[in-house]
């Protein structure tokens, strides 16, 4: 329904409906007919009430919905009759290999963070606790890429272009929310954020789907200004879904030099700046 009511219906040919619509994006009996399949069989595979469903149907279906690849495998996974299977949950706690634990230590000066399929924090090196925040100072419960990014203020600042981050991350999380696989963890972390953050509730109510892979992101810190940063994404085999964040400026560039100079000036002071851990919001929106 929300890649539906994405599609501006003149984009794929359609001419001005005569009478007004009701909503945004494609009807039904529209994506059916792209599709070429019935009106009723399309509702009753978008709301669920369908058995099996042909390769056929699927890519006609994809390609209608103009659906990327993370969405048709979203999709397939939806559809797939192991769906009603009862599978193995995500454990509520991820370990950290040791190895791979002193393998982002060593990886200092660039900075490095672990996550998990939920985005907790689960190990980051000096140099990321200076460029972002120093996670392992906040509770152990607060360590989280979206719980810091939606309830903490000071990453408005962090990150300039805040929306371009905040929404992404939102929807690497509805990615990564397994739906063949009960994941209470997940449903209680976004359940939190939904009724802590009225912007998180809308990035999560559009349905969309995203998975890190690499990237510019603009980045500031008060010491040393405005940074345009690389990051790429480096999935953790035999991990059950961790990854690697790393963080790098262009050789010779402007933020280059002030990443080197960030980091240098941090490692020469005596007392480094923390920054002080976020506060928990029990009730009302942000």
């Amino acid at each position: 329904m929300s890649r539906r009511a994405a599609i501006d219906p003149t984009s794929v040919g359609l001419p001005p409906s005569p009478t007004q619509r009701r909503g945004r994006g494609l009807r039904r009996e529209e994506v059916a007919a792209l599709a070429g399949v019935s009106v009723a069989y399309y509702a009753r595979l978008e709301q669920g009430r369908i058995g099996n469903v042909s390769d056929q149907v699927l890519n006609a279906v994809e390609n209608a919905l103009r659906l990327d690849d993370l969405e048709r495998e979203h999709l397939r996974a939806l559809v797939d009759p192991c769906t009603s299977r009862t599978r193995r949950g995500r454990p509520a706690k991820t370990p950290v290999r040791a190895a791979l634990r002193a393998l982002i230590d060593r990886m200092d000066p660039i900075p490095v963070i672990l996550q998990g399929p939920r985005l907790d924090v689960l190990a980051s090196n000096r140099a990321a606790r200076i460029l972002l925040t120093d996670f392992d100072a906040r509770p152990i419960a607060d360590r989280n890429i979206a719980r810091w990014l939606f309830l903490d203020p000071q990453t408005r600042t962090r990150y300039p272009q805040w929306e371009q981050v905040a929404a992404p991350t939102v929807a690497a999380l509805r990615a990564n929310r397994d739906p063949r696989a009960p994941d209470e963890a997940l449903e209680r972390l976004v359940e939190e954020l939904s009724a802590a953050s009225a912007e998180f509730a809308r990035y999560w109510a559009d349905y969309r789907l995203f998975q890190h892979e690499h990237g510019t992101k603009q980045m500031f810190h008060e010491a040393v200004g405005l940074m345009t940063l690389n990051y790429e994404t480096l999935s953790v085999p035999g991990s059950d879904g961790q990854f690697l964040s790393t963080y790098t400026a262009d050789a010779g560039s402007p933020s280059d030099e002030k990443l080197r100079l960030l980091l240098s000036w941090e490692a020469t002071s005596p007392n480094p700046a923390r920054t002080a851990p976020l506060r928990r919001r029990s009730t009302g929106r942000s």
